[in-house]
This record gives C-alpha cells, structure tokens and sequence, in this order.
C-alpha cells in the first residue's frame, strides 16, 4: 500500500462502506485518514454504537463523519437518531447523496418539539435522491417532501400506513421505476397511476379486504398479496404476474388483455371462481402458470372447484412451458367428464414441465387418467413432478392409488419423479 499512488490509495479505500471499518482505517496513518474523505458509502449498523466507550452519541458520531466526507452518495442508518440529527445529515448532503436506507423506529414519532419535523418529513432535504428504502414508517400523514424529481427506488417495509399519505407520497414520486412495500398494516384502497413504473411488489397485512388500481403504462412485474379486489387498467408490457391472500377472499380481478404475460401465479386459501377463471381467460398466452388455491365460493362457507375441461383448459393456453397445479385444483382437472371423449388430433405442444402436489388418493382413477393423459398427450414433456402432501387418508383407495403412482413412474422412468 505504501508504494502505491494516493489516488489507487484512495479508490481502494473509498469502496469501505461500515462506518467501524472506516474509523479504524482513519487511525491508521495520516495518509491514510486523508483518503477516508473519499468514502461514498456510509453503512451504521444496529447496534454500532453498543459497547461504544466514548462519551458522544450516535447523533454527533454519524454527523462527524458525514461531514468529513467530500461527496457522500449513499447513506444507511440502522442505528437510533433523532430528527435533528437527520435533518442536519441530509441538509448537508442535499447534493451529493443518491441512495439513502433508514430504520426509522418512529411508532413514536407523533410528538415533534419546537416544530422538529418528523423523521419522514426530513427526507425531504434529500432532494437528489435515486433510491430510498425506509424500515419501520409511521405514514399516518402526507409526507412533506418536494418532487423527488430523480428518485427511481422505493422500498417501505414494516409500515403503518393511511390510504391519502401513500397516495400523496406517489405524487411527489412521478419518475418511480421500481416500487416495493412489504408488510403494510392499515391501507384501505391503494391506487398507483405512475407513468414510468416497472416494477411493483405489494404485501399488505390485515384482513385481505384491500382494494388495489394499478394505472402503469410500462409496468412489467406484478406482486400482489392481500388483496380482495385488483383492477389493472394497462397490461400491454405485463411479463410477470403473481397474485396471493392468505387472509381473506379475491374477490374480483379486472385485467385487459394479457398478451405479453410469461409468468402467471396464483395462490391463497380462497378465490372466487369468477376471479380464477377470469385471470385465466385474460392469460391465454402465458408460458409459465402456478396455481395453488384451496378453495373456491362466494361465502365464508368454503367450496370445492368446479370441473374444469383438461382438453379445454390446454387447448385455451397453447403456449405454456412449465405448469404448476396444487391439491384442490388438480382435482378440478380429474373430473369423470374431463377425458370422456378426447379428439384424436389434441395435443399439448408446448408444455416441458409439470409439477403436480396431490393431497387426496380419493377419485384415484379419475386422477391416474389425468396424469396418463398429460404424459400421453404432452409432445415436447420433459418432466412431471409429483408430489405427496399432508395425505392423511388411510381408505383402502389409498394402496391402489400409490401402487399406480409407482407403476406410473417405473413405466417412465426418464419423465415422472415422485417427491
């Protein structure tokens, strides 16, 4: 290190980014501590400041080396801090910082001295922002930020949050690419009309009764759990499509034409059947299909699936390549009526795996039939996975279905493997 020049010195030193690390480096030499003043990165962990035997707080330690830093481009604080401390961090690297990473803790936050703003209403002093990801958010009022004119990233996980503060905080947010909120409690109804998003992840906690509008000409991913009811008026460039509820029912789903979808999943514990088949119809060009859904009906009264048509069903979704189908609704497929009379010129032309969870052995023949007919009419198949889960049925249909089961495999060996 001794023999190499100042400026290799100081870009290799400038990738250091845990503030114990750049501390320590900063006592070993002067030539050394110079160079720590071109750090970019800032990472203060939890309990950083724990067994500190110094007699400043984590407030004075953070703005000290904030301060001592040139251009300072990301900033993340797990530590605690207070909201003078943060405004004076941000104030002073209004122009400089891009990636900012805070666990606010601010439950609490509610009452502000001598008109303090909160700690979410300081972000605003970054203005420069392209990425802001927030840990522990009280947002139970509309943030004061100006137009975060270049911010691209927002992550907000463990929040409480009120339907008109998040709308607001998506205003002031209009260049948005990527938007990810992860264990939300309190949202009612959510819309997002934002003309530049691509991505968008969405778990909201509670009930599952919360209604979600997506307006997003360019959006390409999708993540949605803990909705009952989702419209999605643009889907032209929708690649990717994932929608659960462990709490509650979907209700209803409202999609235009998914031409572009690749991936489609759906899962929870109940949906309306109008919902599933509704998604379906939409989704007739997907390539990769998960659904794992326990029940179906209107009520609190679960139901089982209706029949659905095995040639119907493939013969709607001539494109898929990989297909995942669980419990409930396999059986669905394995209907007495489902394989009554198949046209000899049907076929799956595309389809190259299957993974296929089986729960119940009742309606054995019924499913047997279901699987030999994949196997048989499944040109370009590759691989079926089947699955045993929870089967705690110990009727004598249980022998004969693990003896077919067993047959099945040993009769194609190269394709089907049981798990």
């Amino acid at each position: 290190m001794e023999a190499l020049p100042d400026a290799i010195v100081q870009y290799i030193l400038s990738h250091m980014r845990n503030a114990r690390d750049v501390t320590s480096c900063a006592c070993v030499s002067r030539r050394f501590k110079e160079s720590m003043s071109f750090v970019r990165s800032l990472y203060f962990p939890r309990h950083c400041f724990d067994n500190s035997c110094g007699t400043a707080d984590s407030d004075t330690v953070v703005s000290r080396m904030v301060s001592s830093i040139v251009w300072l481009e990301e900033l993340v604080v797990y530590c605690p801090f207070s909201n003078a401390g943060l405004a004076s961090w941000l104030s002073s690297t209004s122009c400089s910082l891009r990636h900012l990473e805070l666990r606010l803790d601010n439950q609490n936050d509610k009452h502000v001295q001598n008109g303090m703003p909160t700690k979410l209403d300081c972000i605003g002093y970054a203005t420069g922002l392209e990425s802001l990801k927030l840990w522990g958010v009280l947002m139970d009022h509309s943030p004061k930020w100006g137009v975060f004119k270049n911010l691209q990233n927002l992550e907000i996980v463990g929040a409480i949050m009120e339907d008109r503060a998040l709308s607001d905080a998506f205003r002031v947010c209009p260049n948005l690419r990527n938007l990810l909120l992860r264990s939300c409690e309190g949202l009612r109804s959510v819309s997002i009309e934002l003309q530049q998003l691509e991505q968008c992840r969405l778990e909201f906690y509670g009930m599952g009764n919360c209604s979600l509008t997506v307006s997003c000409p360019k959006v390409q991913l999708i993540e949605i759990q803990g909705c009952n009811w989702i419209r999605v008026n643009q889907t032209s460039c929708l690649r990717n499509l994932s929608i659960s509820s462990s709490e509650g029912r979907v209700h209803k789903v409202e999609f235009g034409k998914l031409g572009a979808l690749e991936f489609l999943s759906i899962k929870g514990v109940q949906w309306r059947w109008d919902a599933v088949s509704t998604i379906l119809q939409c989704a007739r060009e997907v390539k990769h299909l998960v659904m794992k859904v326990e029940f179906t009906g209107n009520s609190d009264n679960p139901l089982p699936f209706p029949e659905v048509d095995l040639v119907d069903f493939f013969n709607s979704h001539q494109k898929l390549q990989t297909f995942e189908i669980h419990g409930a609704m396999f059986a669905a497929l394995c209907q007495k009526n489902s394989l009554k009379s198949v046209d000899s010129r049907f076929v799956i032309p595309c389809l190259k795996e299957v993974v296929i969870t089986v729960r119940s052995p009742l309606n054995a023949q019924q499913k047997m039939r279901t699987l030999g007919s994949i196997l048989k009419y499944g040109k370009e198949l590759r691989r079926m996975v089947i699955r045993i889960s929870q089967m705690k049925n110990f009727h004598t249909s249980a022998d004969y279905f693990f003896e077919e089961i067993f047959r099945l495999r040993y009769l194609n060996k190269k394709v089907v493997w049981i798990e």
